[in-house]
């Protein structure tokens, strides 16, 4: 499987949250309580973080990629970073910057508590 990544940075976390499960039908994958929320849908890994300095900002893209081996981060002609991970090292990768995740079950919502 392979999924499109995109990481933003915003405002508020739990508003975020709120609008972004709406926007793409389900509650999200795992959340940092008061700083980081991501979904994983069939297509897309969509990441979020609590940083209002650079509130609507992208922070990154890339691929989320079961065929990966480890991590790897490139930038592109236009100076935007593009990194390339499996879901296991993406996992790992959440606790190291943020804390251990809260995760749900395929369909089910986590709280952000």
């Amino acid at each position: 499987m392979k999924r499109f990544h995109i990481a933003l940075a915003v405002a508020d976390l739990q508003a975020s949250i709120d609008d972004y499960s709406a926007r793409l039908g389900q509650p999200p994958t795992a959340v940092v309580a008061g700083k980081y929320a991501m979904w994983r849908t069939d297509l897309l890994n969509f990441s979020i973080n609590e940083s209002p300095q650079r509130a609507g900002s992208l922070r990154h893209v890339g691929f989320e990629d079961d065929s990966a081996t480890g991590y790897s981060s490139t930038r592109d002609v236009n100076g935007i970073e593009w990194e390339s991970f499996s879901a296991k090292e993406q996992d790992e990768r959440i606790v190291a910057a943020y804390g251990e995740a809260a995760y749900a079950p395929a369909g089910a919502s986590v709280s952000p508590d």
